[in-house]
């Protein structure tokens, strides 16, 4: 029997499929001329359960960085942790309102086709990143000038000292962010507080279980942090950039470009040295996330020279058979 990669060289020679080939092997073909590449997850990829081929790629070095939704931070989370109480619904597009009524009745949040049970994934999350919260609270009380982490730093806590072991529900070994943590992988995590647990958070600030809303350190932080790594990074390396959906975990590391440009008259940053997106978003008046990527050079983002790719699928198909490629499967 062949591999995958067979497959997709024999088989996908046109249109999408020939597209698709071509970005699995640009991506490759960055990499082995020593760049790196920052990953981005838009939509509900963790709960797709990317990480069955996503934390393979973080563990053989094929990703440098992440920027993902807080979403997509916790979610992983949730499906490593409540996997067995997640429900399939096969015939979503055919349910009535009091059906979607009956699914919340039941603690079932649907996305798609797939209900993350909210008390065994949700809360159980909650119980432990409390914990953590509380404890930062106390260090910056003894802290005159104040310690906090980022979203991501509460997380790469819980999952380094196996606290939530006994809830596994799956192999550690596909979750991505297990993965990031165990390579201390850079996070980028914008408008976290876009997230369930970013609600829980605010509502505990409310309830003044938590003292100091900047206990979560913010986008500022995140931005500031992500200037810091490309700038580092950019001077021994090329950084490419694999987009997956669209929103603000493209759009806001992309800017890390020109942003030192025209805001800090930085003229010595180099462009991306790859561009890739995945996404089912057509062009359209104002549309970002599907805007050609030729579009970017106006914005300063990307170069003539940059290799540009865009495949118009479904992530879900797309990305893990783009990894299969790059991984040789």
């Amino acid at each position: 029997m062949g591999t995958i990669s067979d497959f997709i060289s024999h088989h996908y020679r046109h249109f999408n499929a020939a597209m698709l080939k071509d970005a699995a092997q640009g991506y490759k073909t960055h990499l082995d001329k020593g760049g790196k590449m920052l990953v981005t997850l838009a939509g509900a990829m963790s709960t797709a359960e990317l990480g069955l081929s996503l934390a393979e790629m973080i563990r053989q070095d094929k990703v440098h960085g992440i920027c993902c939704t807080g979403a997509n931070l916790e979610e992983d989370v949730f499906n490593l942790v409540a996997h067995d109480h997640y429900k399939r619904i096969p015939n979503w597009r055919e349910l009535s309102a009091k059906e979607e009524q009956g699914l919340l009745d039941q603690h079932l949040n649907r996305v798609t086709d797939t209900c993350i049970p909210e008390g065994e994934a949700m809360r159980r999350i909650e119980k432990a990143v409390l914990e953590e919260w509380m404890i930062l609270e106390e260090w910056m009380k003894a802290d005159q000038e104040g310690r906090a982490l980022f979203p991501h730093e509460f997380f790469y806590s819980i999952l380094r000292d196996d606290r939530l072991q006994k809830y596994y529900q799956i192999d550690p070994k596909d979750s991505w962010l297990y993965a990031a943590m165990q390579k201390n992988l850079p996070m980028f995590v914008p408008g976290w507080e876009d997230s369930t647990l970013g609600n829980m958070y605010a509502g505990h600030c409310i309830e003044g279980h938590v003292k100091n809303v900047h206990t979560v350190r913010t986008g500022i932080e995140y931005m500031i942090k992500l200037a810091d790594w490309y700038t580092e990074t950019s001077k021994t390396s090329s950084i490419g950039f694999f987009q997956i959906g669209g929103g603000i975990a493209g759009d806001f590391p992309i800017c890390v470009v020109p942003m030192p440009h025209q805001d800090l008259q930085r003229t010595d940053v180099p462009r991306w040295g790859y561009f890739c997106q995945i996404s089912d978003s057509t062009t359209s008046y104002g549309s970002y996330s599907g805007a050609v990527p030729n579009e970017k050079i106006t914005w300063g983002k990307l170069s003539l020279e940059t290799p540009k790719y865009i495949v118009e699928s479904d992530a879900t198909i797309v990305a893990p058979l783009m990894f299969a490629w790059i991984l040789g499967w």
